[in-house]
């Protein structure tokens, strides 16, 4: 050992013995303990929540001449899209309006374009198709998209960008958000590019698609059959789940790391994260995007982007151009135009296969700086930072001994000892709001903290710091340890939380998690301070160390917080959307949970070296105990709030007719269908003007009847079929115009086993049809798409074919070819339902009054619909 080492380890021995004497009275007195954590909450609204909700400032039309992306001008051609109304696809709003606004949008672009430089193309496209998703299979007839090419005059290139949003609507909202504010911004972008004098490498083509909402129909046609299709070889997609804020990077790829290079080189204001990318690919989101259509069977590459803020009134009457900030749109603005710029001058989509060389690991620092490596160094410093930490424990328990009265192997056992404690610790924290959310959902309390998230502190992240401070703190409280300092024993708690981390960041790189990263942070700071205190001998001299390691923290505090209260911010709202079967309570309380084991994991021990620690965790108990008063026995528990926060019901104005083998009317029965939305289903209607007496469960419907004898509208319906509740009304319900008619057309022996059935149908926009054979009869051969017949639905569920019609509406012509082995087509051999959907229609008289009888905090989504089965 060299004199430099004898001397430190020396004066660290003289200081080990200086703490022995004054232990106790070094701490710092209990009163700043509270102070300590309190430190921390305000850093979170004093940093993270200022630059999470950070917006540029607006350009007005006084900057127009600088050719730049004029927030002003984009939030005018949003005022006037999203006043057109609902852009229902099949309606005139959609298929006319709209597709008339955009065409006299393009027609003044066009009009300035930099005409020696820059060719554009407009074409108004219909498409045609059919595809499986979920559990039906999804048919579009004439649906419309508007499609703009922009080429530059110097170039031949056939290798084309592709950007693209849609304009149609869910049902009763103008879709300012979703997505009118991607289509406007589209608009600008086009502008801007089209009339500078900068040209490009590759051509881009802007798709504005007239029907996402319906399963994303309008991408699938574009990207099975339009004439420039094939030639797209990178995708810029945009969507919403939200209104306003700022726009996330969510999706990536997949296997073109290149393309989050680009968006850091470009995008002025970064917002993105794997995690998110991940989660999604997990189906926990009740939302899907064209990118899946564009990945799925264009097989091209690229960035998915969406707004996430105010997810509150997505796909609702209050998703409005008046609540939407002009600094969101400047904001998109920005990145949108300088990526477009980028990625059309890009080298890789001349041979885009080339470049297809994995993941990407991506992540933005509060919006000011945006990190990206490929996913095999991310292997590699994820490895390599684990490592590191169990190196640098180890050099710190040598330390320990070799200053102290205890040989390494006393301090090791201490060392397993602390580690079971805080394991303890590590699945209290994740655990206990895991129980409290059960416990809430048990009581008929979900999402109490809809319209409060501030709830989210007392009720998920409180729980989690106990669960983190109680055993460590209550093992601190009764061990005696004479050979080795209470601040040693503080660091080996401290090193225990860094193995937990470090043994989860090992496990998850060998599983394949690029989210990992979201561990390495804290482990890494934890490693840096740790280094430092060793360096310096600040590691031996009683609890000064904690100074070090407290500023360490920061940053990963700061990232920690940020990113959890993103997907707070996004799944909150999801809540009310997402189902009656799913309990979102507990998605919140795990985000919470692992927010706050790893923004405090290397902060709440610390509350070890106050005097008094059980005193912090005394007054976490009191704000957990007074969060579920307030969420269970006040207003503030209550979900909803009229326009801000609203409930959202779903319902059908259904009438159900039976018809027999041989043609007569057995039933014939009308009401009203509930496709709840949220987990507290009718309860909160219960005590309001709206009479729900009567209201009963649909589950032994659908084990009697196919698809439980009711018009079942799309994928959701069928899912949530079975916390599907039915009101009866004694009045027919009053079909609207056109009628949904079902006529069998023929019946042509194909073979002695084989028959061929002939059908015509006719009706609204939105029709389903539910195809059932019985048991000993096999559907050979249909008119539909002939693949689907390969991958027959789970019992038991029929064939269910959803119809939309686009700008034009036609008699539905098709055939099902039946065999059976013994030839016999005498019997019934065949269930065949049809269902009509009016979906802009308000209903009949007595429909109309019941709508009128919801609460202000109702957000109401119903319409007519008929259902009309038969046996054939």
């Amino acid at each position: 050992m060299g004199d430099k080492d004898k001397l430190i380890l020396a004066e660290s021995a003289e200081a080990l013995k200086n703490v022995d004497k004054r232990e106790s009275s070094s701490k710092v007195p209990w009163y700043f303990a509270n102070g300590f954590l309190l430190f921390w909450g305000l850093l979170f609204f004093a940093v993270v929540l200022p630059f999470f909700n950070k917006l540029p400032t607006p350009l007005t039309m006084e900057d127009a001449k600088r050719n730049v992306f004029i927030a002003e001008r984009a939030y005018n051609n949003l005022y006037n899209l999203s006043n057109i109304g609902n852009k229902l696809t099949g309606s005139k709003e959609n298929e006319v309006d709209a597709v008339n606004f955009l065409l006299s949008e393009l027609a003044q672009i066009k009009a300035n374009l930099q005409e020696d430089i820059f060719e554009m193309e407009i074409d108004v496209s219909k498409a045609t198709g059919s595809y499986p998703y979920k559990t039906v299979l999804n048919m579009y007839r004439n649906v419309q998209s508007v499609v703009v090419k922009l080429s530059p005059k110097a170039s031949n290139d056939e290798n084309y960008l592709l950007v693209n949003s849609h304009y149609d609507s869910k049902p009763y909202t103008a879709s300012a958000g979703d997505a009118g504010f991607m289509i406007v911004t589209m608009l600008e972008v086009l502008r801007v590019i089209a009339s500078t004098k900068q040209t490009l490498e590759h051509p881009i083509v802007f798709l504005f698609n007239g029907a996402e909402e319906n399963m994303m129909q309008a991408s699938h046609g574009f990207v099975t059959q339009h004439k420039w299709a094939s030639k797209c070889k990178v995708v810029v997609n945009l969507d919403a789940a939200g209104s306003g804020g700022r726009e996330v990077l969510f999706q990536s790829g997949p296997s073109h790391p290149w393309l989050v290079n680009y968006y850091k080189k470009y995008v002025k204001h970064p917002f993105a994260t794997t995690m998110a990318e991940e989660v999604f690919q997990l189906g926990i989101i009740p939302s899907d995007t064209d990118f899946r259509q564009f990945n799925t069977y264009g097989n091209i590459p690229g960035l998915d982007i969406a707004q996430i803020t105010n997810g509150y009134v997505y796909h609702t009457k209050y998703d409005l151009s008046s609540i939407i900030p002009r600094g969101s749109l400047q904001n998109t603005g920005d990145n949108l135009l300088e990526l477009v710029r980028g990625l059309a001058n890009a080298t890789e989509l001349n041979d885009i296969e080339a470049y297809k060389t994995g993941h990407a690991v991506f992540f933005d620092f509060l919006g000011l700086y945006f990190v990206n490596y490929s996913e095999a160094t991310g292997k590699s410093i994820n490895f390599g930072v684990a490592g590191a930490v169990l190196i640098f424990i180890f050099i710190s328990m040598w330390r320990m001994s070799a200053v102290s009265n205890a040989s390494l192997c006393n301090v090791a056992s201490w060392f397993i000892l602390v580690i079971i404690v805080q394991i303890i610790s590590f699945v209290l924290g994740l655990l206990l709001p895991i129980v409290v959310a059960y416990g809430m959902d048990a009581l008929g309390l979900s999402l109490t903290y809809y319209s409060t998230p501030l709830l989210v502190v007392g009720l998920y992240v409180c729980p989690s710091l106990i669960g983190l401070s109680l055993p460590i703190t209550l093992y601190y409280s009764v061990q005696r340890n004479e050979k080795i300092s209470n601040a040693y024993h503080l660091q080996l708690a401290l090193h225990s939380q860094a193995v937990i981390l470090a043994l989860l960041v090992l496990a998850a790189t060998v599983y394949g998690l690029r989210t990992s990263y979201i561990f390495v942070i804290p482990l890494a700071s934890y490693m840096i301070s740790l280094a430092i205190n060793l360096l310096t001998t600040l590691h031996d001299r009683g609890y000064a160390w904690t100074g070090v390691l407290k500023l360490s923290q920061v940053i990963p505090f700061l990232y920690s917080s940020y990113v959890i209260y993103t997907f707070v911010v996004v799944l909150t709202p999801m809540g009310a959307r997402a189902g009656s079967a799913s309990n979102r309570d507990l998605y919140i309380a795990v985000l919470a949970a692992v927010g706050t084991v790893l923004s405090f994991g290397f902060l709440i021990p610390v509350i070890n070296a106050f005097r008094k620690p059980s005193f912090v965790v005394l007054s976490l108990f009191l704000v957990t105990a007074i969060s579920l008063y307030l969420a269970s026995s006040t207003q503030i528990g209550f979900p909803y709030r009229p326009k801000t926060s609203g409930q959202r019901v779903a319902y059908l104005q259904v009438r159900s007719k039976y018809y027999e083998y041989d043609g007569t009317l057995s039933k014939d029965f009308s009401g009203y269908l509930f496709n709840f939305q949220d987990r507290r289903e009718d309860t909160p209607l219960k005590g309001t003007k709206v009479n729900l007496t009567g209201l009963a469960s649909i589950k032994s419907e659908c084990e009697e009847h196919m698809m439980c004898g009711l018009p079942l509208f799309d994928y959701r319906y069928v899912q949530n079929r079975l916390q599907s509740k039915f009101l009866k009304r004694d009045e027919p319900v009053q079909i609207p115009e056109p009628p949904t008619t079902l006529t069998k057309m023929a019946k042509t022996n194909i073979n002695a086993t084989t028959v061929r059935l002939e059908f015509n149908v006719t009706g609204p926009t939105y029709l389903s049809l539910f195809i059932k054979p019985y048991e000993d009869v096999t559907i050979s051969g249909w008119s539909f798409l002939s693949s689907h017949l390969a991958k027959p639905p789970t019992a038991p569920l029929p064939y269910h074919i959803y119809i939309t019609h686009g700008i034009d509406i036609t008699p539905l012509n098709f055939y099902v070819d039946l065999t059976k082995a013994d030839g016999d087509f005498d019997v019934p051999v065949l269930q065949l339902g049809v269902s009509g959907h009016y979906i802009q229609s308000p209903g009949d008289e007595e429909a109309v009054k019941f709508a009128s009888s919801f609460p202000s905090f109702s957000i109401l989504a119903q319409w007519p619909a008929i259902y009309q089965r038969y046996i054939f």
